[in-house]
């Protein structure tokens, strides 16, 4: 766990870069006609990883903004990583073998948890549990539910079966600048064992480098989507934050 890796946000609808307020499809902000224009800007300035969602295909259970991703897995050097209606083995296989790092599975954890176990026996660490958090309870489809299972004991059961990467947001944070749940996501990383990439609320540089004293612990990254946007802070910036943790 020696780095704390920035990963810049791209979340698509209708196909254009959108960021939604704590996943409200009704409070929505594009930033960017081209999800690939964008990932080329991020990869450009020094992104090692760039984080992708499918809005669209979150909402509606399957692969709907796949095109873009795969644009971007094969023609740009930063990895990707990629989540949102993936629900199918062939879903998951589709993009790993079209240049896609890692896929993240996230309501089908909860919906599917056979077929999740099975992906993590099959792929490794090319798949990223996605855990989403409302009041430390798990929410599904695209946020539009919450379910009575509580987030630190799927955590717990999908690293025993394997889960090497968790992606865990808080929903109250996202997208509202207002600073992650720091908390949260160590309890997360003890509760697991394993990474934890932190998702929702960052606003500065000062929240990655409150992230990143916990690398140790197991945090290992953090998702940047709106104050980027927003001009906050810089990617160039919160890169270095991330090489000196």
């Amino acid at each position: 766990m020696s780095q704390f890796i920035i990963y810049p946000a791209i979340d698509m609808r209708g196909g254009k870069c959108v960021r939604l307020l704590q996943g409200d499809y009704n409070k929505e902000t594009v930033y960017g006609d081209s999800p690939f224009d964008m990932a080329k800007q991020f990869d450009d300035q020094g992104a090692n990883w760039i984080h992708m969602v499918d809005l669209d295909g979150a909402k509606e259970g399957k692969l709907v903004n796949h095109q873009h991703v795969i644009d971007a897995a094969t023609k740009l050097s930063a990895k990707i990583q990629i989540g949102g209606g993936i629900r199918t083995e062939e879903d998951v296989e589709y993009y790993l073998s079209n240049g896609v790092d890692r896929v993240i599975l996230g309501s089908a954890a909860i919906s599917n948890p056979k077929f999740v176990k099975k992906m993590l026996a099959t792929y490794g660490e090319k798949i990223a549990i996605g855990i989403d958090a409302k009041d430390g309870y798990v929410s599904t489809e695209g946020w539009l539910n919450t379910s009575n299972v509580k987030a630190t004991d799927l955590g717990k059961e999908l690293a025993n079966a394997g889960a090497e990467v968790f992606i865990f947001t808080d929903i109250a944070t996202d997208g509202m600048l207002s600073g992650p749940n720091v908390e949260a996501v160590v309890e997360m990383a003890k509760a697991t064992g394993k990474q934890v990439i932190a998702s929702g609320g960052v606003s500065s540089l000062k929240d990655l480098e409150t992230l990143s004293e916990y690398k140790q612990t197991g945090v290992a990254g953090a998702i940047v989507g709106k104050a980027l946007y927003t001009n906050q802070f810089s990617l160039p910036d919160a890169l270095k934050v991330g090489a000196s943790s």
